[in-house]
C-alpha cells in the first residue's frame, strides 16, 4: 500500500502554512525571493476550510488510480508507490481531475507558457509527496499544530485491526448483555 499525507481536522487550525510551504518546496525558492507579478501560486494540496472543519486535502497515492487511467496521454505513472504527473506531455483535458474521487487534482497555468492560440498553458497539479526533496513532504515539516503525518501501510494496517478488535469486542459485550437479560 502506498503512503501517502492524512490530515486530521480536530488540529488543523486553517492557517495555510502547509501550502507555502509546498510551493517553496517546489519552486526551490523562499517565498520572500518570489516577485508577486512575475509568479503563480500553485500548491500541489487544497485547503478546505469551513467554520466547523479544516484541513488539507491531498493526494492518495491509490493503487490503481482513477486519475492514471483516465488520463489520455498516460501522462500518470506510479514510482515507487507515489502518483506522478507529466506534466511537459500534460494537455490540460481535466480527465484526471474529473476522475480523482477525492478532488486532489486541480489545474495550474505554467508560468510564462502559452498555447498557440495565446492563452495560457494549463496542466494537472496535484501532491507528489515532495519525493524531490529529502526529509520529506514540507507541509509535514511545517504544519505548526502538527496536523499532518505520513500514513504507511502499515499504520492504515494497525489501526484496521486495532477497529476490528474493539468491534469484534463490543459486538461480544452486547451479545453477552442481551443473553443476561433474557434470563
Amino acid at each position: 500500500m502506498n503512503a501517502f499525507v492524512k490530515g486530521n481536522p480536530d488540529l488543523c487550525m486553517g492557517c495555510r502554512t502547509c501550502m507555502v510551504a509546498c510551493v517553496v518546496s517546489h519552486t526551490g525558492r523562499h517565498i520572500f525571493e518570489l516577485d508577486p507579478d512575475d509568479y503563480t501560486f500553485n500548491p500541489k494540496l487544497h485547503m478546505v476550510k469551513t467554520r466547523a472543519i479544516s484541513v488539507p486535502v491531498q493526494c492518495k497515492h491509490c493503487e490503481n488510480p482513477a486519475c492514471m487511467a483516465a488520463c489520455p496521454q498516460k501522462c500518470i505513472h506510479m514510482e515507487d508507490g507515489t502518483v506522478f504527473i507529466d506534466t511537459e506531455n500534460c494537455i490540460g483535458c481535466k480527465a484526471c481531475m474529473e476522475a480523482c474521487p477525492v478532488g486532489a487534482i486541480d489545474m495550474a497555468p505554467v508560468s510564462g507558457v502559452y498555447q498557440p492560440d495565446g492563452k495560457e498553458r494549463y496542466v494537472a497539479n496535484k501532491c507528489d509527496l515532495c519525493r524531490e526533496q529529502s526529509g520529506g513532504p514540507a507541509c509535514i515539516r511545517v504544519c505548526p499544530t502538527e496536523a499532518l503525518k505520513l500514513v504507511s501501510y502499515e499504520e492504515i494496517a494497525d489501526t484496521a485491526q486495532e477497529r476490528r478488535l474493539a468491534a469484534a469486542k463490543a459486538n461480544a459485550d452486547g451479545s453477552l448483555g442481551a443473553a443476561a437479560q433474557a434470563k
